[in-house]
């Protein structure tokens, strides 16, 4: 039976502003630091061995990663980053703070945006304006996406369209060593997170929106062959 752990990037510096993160690069806060720290201490009393990581390709769940994986003292097992295990993109969104839309656009229509299932953010109109966004360079000029086609990389999306960009890797990767019989660990983004939850749980669209994966708190699941959940426990201290 194998073992699948899934860690929500401890707070980042944005997240501590109150901005909209999405697919921009930010670092862990220090609060951030000291949850992922206790990530890797939960695991390390839960004394699960791990033979595989996963991350996406953003600074703060890698930075979880190796924080947890220093403290479980297994920061030495093979890791791979994916783009599709990045954040869900917030479009238009990102950068702004979060009190300040809820003013403009009004808090329902926000929380809707924010939950929602298949209800789009604002999009960003073109690849230009996100030019003129703080610190929102569309990914097609980042190094990092340099192999994806121009047309995969969004201007904003929902947890429905997250969860299309994470299947792929999903299914070509991650659910490939979980049948192998590998122990498996991902640090990634609330939603890309959350996206996956729905998949492994058979969560309908409406009851995904009541499902919160908290900062730093592993949520461990054991395995079927066939991938179908025998149980799930998230560890807290």
């Amino acid at each position: 039976m194998a073992k699948l752990v899934l860690i929500r990037h401890g707070q980042s510096e944005w997240n501590a502003l109150n901005l909209f993160n999405g697919w921009i690069d930010t670092k862990l806060s220090e609060k951030g630091i000291a949850q992922a720290k206790e990530a890797g201490d939960l695991l390390a009393a839960e004394g699960i061995q791990f033979d595989q990581a996963y991350t996406s390709v953003l600074t703060r769940a890698i930075q979880t990663l190796h924080f947890a994986l220093e403290e479980a003292g297994q920061l030495f097992i093979p890791e791979a980053k994916s783009w599709r295990l990045n954040e869900r993109h917030y479009g238009a969104l990102q950068g702004q703070n979060k009190a300040e839309a809820a003013e403009k656009w009004g808090d329902e229509q926000v929380h809707i945006w924010r939950r929602s299932y298949d209800v789009l953010p604002p999009l960003l109109d073109s690849y230009e304006e996100t030019m003129t966004v703080q610190g929102n360079t569309y990914p097609a000029f980042d190094r990092r996406y340099a192999d994806v086609p121009e047309g995969e990389l969004p201007l904003g999306e929902n947890l429905k369209i997250t969860l299309e960009r994470v299947l792929p890797f999903w299914e070509s990767d991650i659910s490939k060593d979980l049948k192998a019989g590998k122990n498996v660990v991902i640090a990634a983004h609330g939603n890309s997170l959350r996206a996956l939850v729905k998949h492994l749980e058979n969560i309908s669209d409406d009851d995904i929106l009541n499902v919160e994966i908290a900062n730093g708190q592993p949520l461990v699941y054991d395995l079927a062959d066939d991938l179908s959940v025998v149980s799930k426990k998230t560890l807290t201290k």
